[in-house]
């Protein structure tokens, strides 16, 4: 498949801005509520390396412009998904980094999992989304969340081929030990690529939806 030309730019300090494997300003430049305006500088060469590795998996995507919303909330690098092979719900702006990190994960570990133990493909992803800025939830301290930067995913539900849909909500401790083995499964295929995994284990801020990030500390709950 061939790739949409991109035009919008990510500025070069985009290694130290998105979430994967950097950190983010703890004073803002920008104050918290200030309407969004868009960054104009050329792509770093991480950013054109990521484009090109998800040309190279057949993935089609759209690069967004680069946007500063204020209070923290930057979006660097950011791609929207078109299709991977496996339709997804609620995506939006999301870095390139996570999205190739999502796309593989799903690919080689939700859909092999499915096949492999409920007998059927996983024809759909539901998600609860990527971009939104507000902070952490579920912690008493008040910092950005992963999400904030597009660098974070939140998984709500598998749809099957076979009809069955199959949620983080309801199924998490269903007696089903099909489906609970698809959900550990794939839990640790997530663990194994994200930095960051947080299911119900973990709180109960993520009692209905696994939370999948490449920022922070490490951590699989």
């Amino acid at each position: 498949m061939i790739a949409p030309v991109f035009r919008h730019a990510a500025p070069a300090l985009a290694l130290l801005l998105a979430a994967c494997g950097g950190g983010r300003p703890e004073q803002p430049s920008r104050p918290t509520g200030a309407p969004p305006v868009t960054l104009n500088q050329p792509p770093s060469r991480a950013t054109q390396q990521c484009f090109a590795d998800l040309t190279r998996e057949d993935v089609r995507y759209s690069p967004l412009p680069d946007r500063d919303f204020g209070g923290g909330c930057l979006l660097v690098g950011t791609v929207q998904l078109l299709d991977y092979g496996v339709p997804t719900t609620n995506l939006k702006a999301m870095g390139c980094p996570l999205a190739r990190t999502f796309t593989a994960w799903v690919r080689n570990g939700v859909v092999p999992a499915g096949r492999e133990i409920l007998g059927s493909e996983v024809r759909k992803v539901e998600t609860f989304g990527t971009f939104a800025c507000r902070n952490r939830i579920g912690t008493a301290t008040a910092r950005l969340s992963e999400h904030a930067t597009g660098n974070a995913v939140d998984i709500a539900a598998f749809v099957l081929a076979d009809g069955r849909r199959i949620t983080i909500e309801r199924d998490w401790r269903t007696a089903d030990p099909d489906v609970q083995q698809f959900l550990a499964t794939i839990r640790q295929s997530a663990c194994r690529r994200f930095r960051t995994v947080l299911s119900p284990d973990y709180n109960a801020a993520h009692y209905n939806h696994l939370h999948l990030d490449l920022g922070g500390a490490a951590l699989c709950r």
